[in-house]
C-alpha cells in the first residue's frame, strides 16, 4: 500500500470533547402541509417589512428591545465566538451627539465622496444628509463587530468571521423587531469611528451599523419598491 495512502487512512479530524457536547433538543416535526403553510406565513409576515425613515417618538418598553437583542444573540457565528456588541441608546443627549456627527459625515458623502452613479442609485429613495430619525426614534441600536476579545489576563482571542457573524445577528434582530410591530432602519454613515468615541467603546469593537427602531410615524411614507422574485434570486439544482 502506498505510503501516502497509509497516512491518509491513519489521519482523523479533531473530535470535540464529549463533555462539551449535549443532546440536541428535539425539533418539532410538522406535516408537509403545515411546513408549507408556516413557511408561507413567515414569508408573508416579513414581506410586509419596510425600511422606515419617519418614526414616532412614542416610547417602546425596554424589555421588548432586550428580548429582541437576545434573539439576535441566537444567530450562528464563526466558532460560536458571538463577536458582536449592541449599544442601545435611548438617552436624548447621546442621540443628539450621534446625529450631529453622522450628519457631518453625510454632508461630506453627498457633497464629495459619493460618485454620480451612487447618488443616482439612491435618488429614488429620497435620502439626503439630514437624519432627524436619529433623534426622533426612541432607540438607536449601534451594532459593533468584535475583531478580537481580551481575556482576564490581558491576552487577546482572535475572532473569525466577525463581520459575517455580526451581519447574521443583525438580520435576526431586524426580524425580531418586525415581529413585535416595530419599524427599523439600517443607517451606515461613513466613516463610523465617531461611534466609538461618542459611546466610549474600545478599539477592538468596529462599528457595523446603526439600527434605528421604534414605531413608524402615523404619516410615514416609504418608496414604492418591488422585491425580486424567487426565479431572480434562487437557482435550484
Amino acid at each position: 500500500m502506498p505510503i501516502a495512502l497509509i497516512i491518509i487512512l491513519n489521519w482523523s479530524a479533531p473530535v470535540a470533547n464529549d463533555d462539551s457536547m449535549i443532546k440536541l433538543s428535539p425539533y418539532p416535526r410538522y406535516s408537509e402541509a403545515e411546513m408549507i403553510s408556516r413557511a408561507r406565513a413567515q414569508y408573508e409576515h416579513l414581506q410586509s417589512r419596510r425600511t422606515v425613515r419617519d418614526f414616532s417618538d412614542q416610547p417602546v418598553p425596554r424589555e421588548v428591545i432586550e428580548s429582541c437583542i437576545q434573539t439576535a444573540g441566537t444567530a450562528p457565528s464563526g466558532a460560536n465566538q458571538q463577536p458582536w456588541h449592541f449599544a442601545v441608546v435611548g438617552d436624548p443627549e447621546i442621540k443628539r451627539q450621534i446625529r450631529s456627527a453622522a450628519e457631518a459625515e453625510e454632508q461630506e458623502f453627498y457633497a464629495h465622496r459619493a460618485s454620480d452613479e451612487w447618488l443616482e442609485a439612491l435618488s429614488h429613495l429620497g435620502t439626503d444628509a439630514q437624519k432627524p430619525f436619529l433623534e426622533t426614534a426612541p432607540y438607536l441600536i449601534v451594532v459593533f463587530a468584535l475583531v478580537n476579545r481580551a481575556d482576564d489576563h490581558g491576552g487577546k482571542t482572535k475572532h473569525y468571521y466577525p463581520y459575517e457573524s455580526t451581519g447574521l445577528a443583525t438580520g435576526f434582530l431586524i426580524s425580531a423587531l418586525h415581529n413585535v410591530g416595530l419599524a427599523s432602519l439600517t443607517h451606515t454613515p461613513n466613516p463610523m469611528k465617531f461611534l466609538n468615541q461618542v459611546l466610549g467603546r474600545p478599539g477592538n469593537e468596529r462599528p457595523f451599523l446603526i439600527l434605528v427602531t421604534g414605531y413608524p410615524a402615523d404619516n410615514a411614507r416609504v418608496p414604492d419598491i418591488k422585491r425580486l422574485g424567487l426565479d431572480e434570486v434562487a437557482t435550484f439544482y
